[in-house]
């Protein structure tokens, strides 16, 4: 029998045997599809979502990726040729803003350094901490083929991405236009409705005369910029307004700042289906240069576009008196402007959603922007027909509705940015003529210069399934099977990655989607390092080990949010015990024979050993159900119960007095080695160092791991 710590009497020690365990998978090469035994046939292939190149590893990572293993896993040791593609996401904005945040500490703004040395400090930034996440996920146990590590900036990478930008302008889904986008003071550069969040805010509601009107408003500061007056148009109060255009007195904006007066303009009255007639009095200003849904509101009706707040959040020079203020600086003076000439009705406290950039937290300023944008219609469509048709499912079912309100409700995408850092637009401007354009992959000929602007990050995130493979690669292994993700991106990578994949490969890329729940502190608040409210998982790996970690993650994964409760790693460190010394039992209680299989050969000898038998097999069709199912917490509690309760507290007390029986050990040694063999196995894609290092101390003829034992 061979030197093992099962056999001396040593406690399992994951700090030595992990770091082994991971070197003898990763030199097996079986991460890597192609150098599976070529029993292997079927494909089964799952999407990692790249983490962000942005700090180190988090809980949200630990269980997004526990989970994408235990598959991986799974069905690898069902004989399925697994790719677990992994990579990471440049997360254009997000490590941007970081790196300056960075730079900030040592007193050096982006602008000093110059566009091309504050990218080449990116890219420092990028080796360090990717590098530092991979080898986190490694620590992890991640069973992803590294081999095909992508980087959503890798060159391959990139002319996929220059190519998707090119093949939407041809097919005239692209366009360059002016419109009110979301747009961040601090960082500079546009977002999309799904780069905002949102916190509830304590305001006031202004209500003020216009003409025969009183309408309510939380932002009197751009009244300056309104060009209309809307209702809706089945209030009848209002329908003899209806395309009408009426005088209201408005503030001057010329003469001395401590002197308010009034001016008259005129604004048309319009019907819009957008107008809320429960909202204030029914009747709502029509801002199109500073609000989303007024600027639908003015596309719709033809309306003008007065911009009055600049990319800085100030008031521009088309108020006069009032400008160079930012909006939230001179609103207090409009208001007692207003109070002083007779404009202000009343004002009401109010609480609505801010919203904000989710990256610096400042708050958004919508204004008119000349930005490139892809017109969402029938992308959407092809999208919504995927879900509808069942050619893509969302589990929970609640967040495939989330998917299908937005795409019934979306706007075309601003895919543009106005940052540094990201795969900058191929559209080549005339140097002399920056109105005349050429979208082209490479420099067209003549005096052109390319655009300053980056794409969003989410546009090159959307092609994760495909770009940056090689040919042989995307012929092999796309489509794929399964994406497991947070719920806040459904929207912004899931929905995308699909038409993305019906669009460029004619086929959806995955075919099961699964949401897992957002991991709480135990009081029910959000995990942040930056609030003190972040537990680190990889103190609990450096203290506890890998196992007890993912034990700890997917015992309290039940598919609902996770208040994160430690009584689970105690309770993981416990079950790691109970499996080592019943594995110890069985392998120093019984002789140095092959390790039994899950053949006709095992025959129950006496009532323990048909029960032991029936239970195992049942497990096993519970397990592959449960896991088909992605019901990670309920497998893992189920194989939990048998071991500890049916195998260590029955049959391994009913094996005593067998094993002391002439006439029922051998059979009994069998069967101790099978079902130990076989929970071994069950329990490998959830807890793999502990389990891979008790199957190397089993007697049996071939060297395989258990990585790839059959199941």
């Amino acid at each position: 029998m061979r030197k093992h710590a099962l056999f001396e009497g040593k406690p399992y020690d994951p700090k030595t045997v992990e770091p082994e365990i991971y070197k003898k998978w990763e030199e097996s090469g079986f991460f890597d599809p192609d150098k599976l035994p070529e029993n292997s046939k079927e494909n089964y292939i799952i999407y990692m979502p790249p983490p962000n190149v942005t700090g180190s590893l988090h809980m949200g990572h630990a269980l997004d990726n526990t989970l994408q293993d235990i598959l991986a896993r799974y069905y690898r040791m069902r004989g399925r040729r697994v790719l677990w593609l992994p990579g990471m996401d440049h997360a254009g904005i997000s490590t941007q803003y970081v790196v300056e945040k960075d730079l900030k500490k040592k007193g050096i703004s982006r602008f000093e350094l110059g566009r091309k040395k504050f990218v080449e400090k990116v890219w420092e930034w990028k080796e360090q901490y990717g590098n530092t996440i991979v080898g986190q996920l490694k620590k992890l146990g991640c069973s992803a083929d590294w081999s095909r590590l992508r980087f959503t900036m890798d060159d391959a990478y990139a002319k996929d991405v220059m190519r998707a930008f090119v093949h939407y302008h041809k097919k005239g889904l692209l366009y360059r236009g002016l419109r009110t986008v979301n747009w961040c003071t601090r960082c500079g550069t546009t977002l999309s409705e799904l780069e905002l969040e949102y916190e509830e805010e304590k305001t006031s509601l202004y209500y003020i005369k216009y003409g025969p009107f009183t309408l309510a408003t939380t932002r009197p500061e751009t009244k300056f910029g309104d060009t209309a007056l809307a209702v809706n148009p089945k209030d009848e109060r209002y329908k003899k307004y209806v395309e009408k255009t009426i005088e209201v007195d408005s503030l001057d904006i010329d003469g001395d700042l401590d002197t308010p007066a009034l001016r008259k303009i005129k604004l048309l009255v319009v019907a819009d289906e957008a107008v809320d007639p429960e909202f204030g009095t029914g009747v709502v200003k029509v801002t199109p240069a500073h609000d989303l849904v007024d600027f639908g509101i003015g596309e719709r009706h033809k309306l003008p576009i007065v911009q009055v707040i600049d990319e800085y959040g100030r008031l521009n020079e088309r108020v006069g008196k009032y400008a160079g203020k930012r909006t939230t600086e001179i609103r207090e003076k409009i208001v007692n402007d207003m109070k002083k000439t007779g404009l202000l009705v009343k004002i009401e406290p109010y609480e609505h959603r801010l919203a904000k950039c989710a990256r610096c937290g400042h708050t958004i300023e919508p204004i008119p922007s000349t930005q490139w944008f892809i017109k969402m219609d029938r992308l959407a469509k092809m999208t919504e027909d995927a879900f509808l048709k069942g050619e893509v499912k969302i589990q929970p079912e609640n967040f495939q509705k989330t998917a299908l309100a937005w795409l019934e409700n979306i706007r075309d995408w601003t895919v543009s940015r106005q940052i540094w850092w990201g795969h900058r637009l191929p559209v080549w401007f005339e140097k002399n003529n920056p109105e005349k354009y050429v979208v082209s992959e490479e420099k067209p000929d003549g005096d052109y210069v390319q655009s300053e602007d980056v794409l969003d990050t989410w546009f090159s995130s959307a092609l994760w399934p495909f770009a940056g493979l090689s040919e042989g690669d995307q012929k092999k292994y796309y489509p794929g099977n399964t994406l497991i993700t947070a719920r806040d991106i459904v929207n912004l990578w899931v929905s995308r990655m699909i038409f993305s994949g019906l669009e460029f490969k004619g086929e959806v890329p995955f075919r099961d989607v699964f949401i897992h729940g957002t991991i709480l502190t135990k009081d029910g608040k959000r995990m942040s390092k930056s609030l003190g409210t972040g537990t680190d998982p990889l103190k609990y790996i450096e203290h506890h080990g890998a196992d007890v970690t993912r034990f700890a993650v997917i015992w309290q994964a039940t598919g609902q949010d996770i208040r994160w409760d430690e009584t689970a790693i105690t309770g993981g460190k416990k079950f790691m015990n109970k499996l080592w010394n019943a594995s110890r039992f069985v392998l120093t209680k019984t002789s140095e024979q092959k390790t039994a299989k899950w053949t006709s050969e095992l025959q129950p000898g006496t009532d323990a050993d048909k029960k032991i038998l029936s239970s195992v097999a049942e497990l096993k069709t519970r397990t592959d159900k449960n896991l088909e199912n992605f019901e990670f917490s309920a497998a893992l509690k189920d194989i939990y119960d048998f071991f500890w309760h049916d195998f260590c507290d029955a049959y391994l007390e009913a094996s005593k007095r067998q094993l002391e029986n002439g006439k029922t050990r051998e059979n009994t040694e069998k069967i101790l080695h099978a079902v130990l063999l076989r929970s071994l196995a069950l329990l490998h894609p959830f807890i793999p160092f502990v389990t891979e290092e008790i199957y190397a101390a089993m007697p049996h003829k071939t060297g395989e791991m258990l990585m790839i034992h059959r199941v």
